[in-house]
């Protein structure tokens, strides 16, 4: 930026004020995601330390969270539903370092940390659990300028792994950065996260969280009364997967098909990668919570692309004819499902 000159012409005027626009508004934009990401690493921080020495913590054990979220909402504190407090636990746990001296000689410095990457990204970085692959990502993440769907595709392309095993690295890294998709110099103010943390609740900027949080609500009750024997059991059940966290959206237990049914609601169009998350659960309850006198799980897939929605059962291999033809009977039709999921997403969508 620049003083004004003199005998300034009105295209000169027009370049100026873009230009000063721009400028500060990146620099507006990089000061409020400095802030979230800071923001949420204390709020991680201090679950964690009440974890470890709070007074009436014993009074809470699992239902900390449950208990934390239903409060925080009451004073109207946005982020802090139940799934975001445990990923800002996993922040604060991850990256210890962003307020005091790095200690370990991977780590980079916090402060280029917090100033070069978003919230979004870091929590992406969280879920890698080795320490030298994520540093590896942090570095080409900050060195390329990688937005956040470039660090999601370089993480689910094997990058890391293929530069092990690449005799030319270099090249390899040329090639990588030749096509990879740049953050945006500012901020993308769209962005769910600094609208929540700003206080801002316009329809047209919510998030994919609220949306679900939406139709669950509706989803419940839609079952509760279709009668056919769903008893409700729990919403945003955790599971521990080896040492990995999960959430399932919603779980059932059905009394005539004596089994239960996990539900996973994604307001996205289908892909694979869905499927095989939500036949992950199902399993994982097949083994740790049927009962002997149980019927399999069973699993139930909502997609809501923009055109039609998709509903996708999951039977998780089960081969017992007579129990798939009971299943077929006793759960909604696929066409009921998606009838509704069209009516809710036009309500919820204004």
């Amino acid at each position: 930026m620049t003083s004004p000159k003199k005998n300034l012409t009105f295209d000169g005027l027009v370049d100026s004020i873009k230009e000063v626009d721009l400028q500060l508004e990146k620099q507006a934009s990089k000061a409020v995601n400095i802030s979230l990401t800071l923001r949420n690493w204390f709020i991680g921080m201090y679950i964690t330390e009440y974890e470890l020495h709070g007074a009436d913590r014993a009074g809470y054990g699992e239902n900390l969270f449950n208990a934390l979220a239903a409060k925080l909402a009451q004073y109207n504190v946005s982020g802090c539903r139940f799934r975001q407090l445990y990923n800002y636990r996993a922040f604060y746990r991850a990256y210890p370092q962003i307020l005091r001296t790095a200690s370990a000689k991977l780590t980079i410095d916090p402060a280029k940390l917090v100033s070069s990457l978003s919230y979004s990204h870091f929590e992406l970085l969280v879920e890698i659990e080795d320490p030298l692959k994520r540093a590896f990502y942090e570095v080409e993440c900050i060195r390329a300028n990688w937005s956040v769907r470039e660090l999601k595709r370089q993480i689910a392309t094997l990058y890391y792994e293929r530069t092990g095993l690449s005799r030319n690295k270099k090249k390899l890294a040329s090639l990588v950065e030749q096509t990879s998709e740049k953050q945006e110099a500012r901020l993308p103010i769209r962005d769910p996260y600094i609208f929540e943390f700003l206080g801002l609740k316009s329809k047209e900027v919510m998030g994919e969280s609220e949306i679900e949080d939406a139709l669950l609500d509706k989803l419940q009750e839609f079952l509760l009364e279709l009668g056919y024997g769903f008893c409700f059991e729990a919403r945003q059940k955790r599971i521990l997967i080896g040492s990995k966290q999960c959430f399932v959206d919603m779980v059932f237990y059905h009394r005539i098909l004596k089994c239960h049914v996990l539900i996973e609601l994604k307001v996205d169009e289908f892909n694979h990668e869905h499927l095989g998350q939500l036949n992950t659960y199902v399993n994982w309850y097949k083994k740790n919570v049927m009962a002997e006198s149980d019927n399999p799980p069973v699993g139930i897939l909502l997609c809501t692309p923009k055109d039609h929605p998709l509903v996708e059962y999951a039977l998780a291999g089960m081969n017992n004819k007579l129990f798939v033809s009971k299943y077929q009977l006793e759960l909604p039709k696929k066409e009921e499902m998606q009838k509704f999921i069209e009516e809710q997403m036009r309500e919820v969508q204004g």
